[in-house]
C-alpha cells in the first residue's frame, strides 16, 4: 500500500490527525509526512484547521475531505441507488420495503451461522465486528466501563443508505436480533447524518 493510501486509511479510521502523529506511526520524517498531505490537500483529499494549544503555535490537525471520504466509496453504489429507485418506480415502497425485508433476512441467516458457538455477548461481539470488517464496514469493538462500542469507520451502502434510510435500520434491526434481547443498542453516531464514522453502544440490560 502507497503510503498516501496509508495516510487516508489512518485517517479515515482514526479521525482527525497530526502529521507528527503520522510520521512516528509510518516511521518517516514529519517533513515527508507534509509532502505528502501537501499533495493531497492540492488533490482535493484532505484538509487542514488549527487547533490552539496553551503554549506556543497552534497544532495543525489533518482530516478528510468530502472527496476524501468518497475515495473509499464502493464502485457498485450508483447501480445500488439505481436498483433501489427501479423497484420503487416498479412496485411502490412495499415492494421496496420488501426487498429491504429480504436483504435483513438474508444478512441476519449468515450472520446467525457465524456465531452459532458464541455463548456470551463479548464474543458475539468480536464475530459480528469480524463479520462487519469483512464486508466492508472497517470495523472495530472497543470493550470499556460502560459496555461495548461497535465502530464502523465506512459503510459500503452509504449512497443506497442515504436514500433509502430503511437500510440503516434494517441493519440495525440485525444488530439487535444477533445479540439478543438482553442486549441494549443505542445508536450513537451516524454518517448518513454527515458524521465521520457509525458508532454503536452496547450494554447489557
Amino acid at each position: 500500500m502507497k503510503t498516501i493510501e496509508k495516510i487516508l486509511y489512518h485517517i479515515k479510521c482514526d479521525g482527525p490527525v497530526t502529521a507528527k502523529v503520522l510520521a512516528d506511526k509510518f516511521q518517516l520524517t514529519t517533513m515527508g509526512i507534509r509532502q505528502h498531505l501537501q499533495t493531497m490537500e492540492e488533490q482535493g483529499l484532505v484538509d487542514a484547521y488549527d487547533v490552539k494549544v496553551k503554549v506556543g503555535r497552534p497544532t495543525r490537525h489533518w482530516q478528510l475531505t468530502s472527496q476524501g471520504h468518497q475515495h473509499f466509496s464502493d464502485h457498485h453504489d450508483e447501480l445500488a441507488v439505481q436498483t433501489l429507485d427501479a423497484v420503487n418506480d416498479l412496485f411502490g415502497h412495499q415492494g421496496l420495503q420488501a426487498i429491504i425485508n429480504k436483504r435483513e433476512q438474508q444478512t441476519l441467516e449468515h450472520y446467525q451461522t457465524a456465531i452459532t458457538d458464541c455463548l456470551d455477548l463479548k464474543t458475539k461481539l468480536v464475530a459480528l465486528t469480524e463479520l462487519r470488517q469483512r464486508d466492508g464496514y472497517m470495523a472495530e469493538l472497543i470493550c470499556d466501563d460502560n459496555g461495548f462500542l461497535l465502530i464502523e469507520n465506512h459503510c459500503p451502502i452509504c449512497l443506497a443508505a442515504t436514500r433509502c434510510p430503511s437500510l440503516c435500520q434494517s441493519e440495525l434491526a440485525v444488530f439487535q436480533q444477533l445479540l439478543g434481547e438482553n442486549a441494549v443498542i443505542h445508536r450513537q453516531e451516524h454518517i448518513i447524518t454527515g458524521q465521520r464514522r457509525c458508532a454503536y453502544r452496547i450494554t447489557s440490560k
